[in-house]
């Protein structure tokens, strides 16, 4: 059942059945579903079969990171199975990412493929650990430019970058926002967070929201206060 609408819920539970009690109170007219991996690991393709039965676009919250021909399988795999969206991490590479590219546009496949920058978690800090001595934003920029010319749709960033990524590759280049907490919300542990409107408005086009709805007493009307506050 084909949305519209930019929010992308995240089923982050252990367990098939708590993942699809959360699902049976959402409207699949009204939002996406996000499978990250241990929904996945523990519930397999399973999950997949039991959302698309509820009507539901998936996106499959993977971040697959490996050679280039195993990550073009993995990715091959997930788009056969139907879902909407599947993820890589852009620092696997150009290589990685362009094989993963280039074998969805040989089967014809029509999932949204999108990289992974920074993840929102990390600081300054973080990457330096690493080895990498830019701050986040300038390293979540470099690799959005590596994932455009590699051919994919998009990124996963933080609202933060989401205004300059609009400004460098454009409004049709996906921008995949997790990290959101609407007014009524708790922060938890990301870190580069931002409101459901301030996002939309900077340049988001997705929004991956968890524990503000999927906590909510009533979810429905979790998400019906942030629909309202995106049209105001």
């Amino acid at each position: 059942m084909a949305t519209d609408s930019p929010l992308i819920i995240a089923l982050d539970y252990s367990s098939l059945d708590a993942a699809l009690c959360m699902a049976d109170q959402l409207d699949p007219k009204r939002c996406r579903v996000k499978v990250g991996k241990e929904l996945f690991t523990r519930s397999g393709p399973a999950v997949l079969e039991a959302l698309h039965g509820r009507g539901f676009e998936i996106f499959l919250d993977l971040k697959f990171h490996d050679i280039p021909n195993t990550v073009a399988g993995a990715v091959q795999a997930a788009a056969e199975q139907g879902v909407w969206m599947v993820n890589v991490h852009a620092c696997g590479g150009r290589k990685m990412m362009e094989a993963a590219a280039k074998r969805l546009d040989d089967h014809r496949l029509s999932t949204h493929l999108i990289a992974v920058t920074v993840l929102t978690s990390m600081q300054a800090e973080d990457l330096r650990e690493t080895g990498i001595d830019d701050t986040p934003e300038a390293h979540v920029l470099r690799l959005a430019a590596l994932t455009q010319q590699s051919g994919l749709g998009g990124v996963v960033c933080s609202a933060q970058e989401a205004a300059q990524i609009k400004s460098l590759f454009g409004n049709d280049f996906l921008k995949v926002t997790p990290g959101i907490r609407p007014s009524f919300a708790a922060a938890n542990d990301q870190e580069r967070i931002m409101t459901p409107s301030d996002a939309m408005r900077v340049g988001s086009t997705h929004l991956v929201i968890g524990r503000p709805i999927t906590q909510a007493k009533e979810p429905m009307m979790a998400l019906a206060s942030i629909e309202a506050e995106l049209a105001g």
